[in-house]
């Protein structure tokens, strides 16, 4: 990995992350399934909101596959009902669907398009995804979805500016070109360079988490607040020898202009 520009390393330590930019007031999520920003983004989010900010989610499934034993119909509109009460504690009123499906999301100009839509419409300068890389760290596998929803949304974000990429969108749904993207920050990336200290937006990244609670019930036997602060506790804190000792969110940042 380059070291982060203007980044310092103790002796024998570390390589340290730089802090995410904090000059921008709107933010576009993007995201393949429901829980996947709470699994530590929204800890960031919730910073965010809280000086002010506008964060607006984007869901490309309802994670109708996520959970097994509960058929698609019943489940679809069970985890929209946890992610709207999930993002609505770290203030985010904005989430929408796509309505691809669950486990078999394919990249291409249709996702692309729709994505590109989305960033038209809120017009956001920060574009949050997650993980598109094939893996975790190198050790286990990521999930399809993951990896095209993330690699769609980093090319949505140019298509997004150029008009005569997906004409359609000005023609029939009056969505002019949005220029105005300045980065994409990727949360869970292997290769982070930037991390937001989340010391204050801890405690909401639990509950909002916790609103999960369907998915989580099925997902592990553990008392599920438990759970949710064991886990975001471990996630946070895995970033905080290359930020200051802080609890951290960290991002892979892509600049765009």
């Amino acid at each position: 990995m380059t070291e982060p520009r203007n980044a310092e390393r103790p002796e024998g330590g570390p390589e340290q992350l730089e802090p995410l930019p904090t000059d921008w007031t709107r933010c576009l999520a993007v995201a393949a399934h429901p829980d996947d920003l709470e699994y530590g983004a929204a800890a960031a989010v919730a910073g965010w909101t809280g000086r002010g900010a506008e964060v607006s989610y984007l869901l490309a499934t309802r994670g109708e596959a996520g959970i097994d034993g509960l058929p698609p119909a019943e489940c679809a509109p069970l985890r929209e009902r946890e992610q709207r009460e999930s993002a609505a504690v770290v203030g985010v009123a904005s989430v929408e669907f796509l309505d691809h499906q669950d486990g078999v999301i394919t990249y291409g100009t249709g996702l692309r398009r729709d994505i590109a839509a989305a960033i038209r419409r809120h017009r956001p300068e920060l574009v949050l995804t997650l993980n598109h890389r094939d893996t975790w760290g190198g050790t286990y596998w990521n999930t399809p979805d993951h990896r095209a929803v993330g690699r769609a949304t980093l090319d949505a974000v140019a298509d997004a500016g150029n008009r005569w990429i997906f004409p359609e969108l000005i023609e029939e749904q009056g969505l002019e070109p949005w220029n105005g993207v300045r980065w994409v920050a990727v949360a869970a990336s292997p290769h982070p360079t930037h991390a937001v200290d989340v010391s204050a937006g801890l405690d909401l990244g639990v509950r909002s988490l916790l609103c999960h609670r369907t998915y989580i019930e099925a997902l592990t036997d553990k008392e599920p607040e438990e759970y949710c602060r064991e886990f975001l506790t471990w996630a946070t804190g895995m970033a905080a020898d290359r930020f200051g000792g802080r609890p951290a969110v960290a991002f892979e940042l892509f600049p765009h202009q």
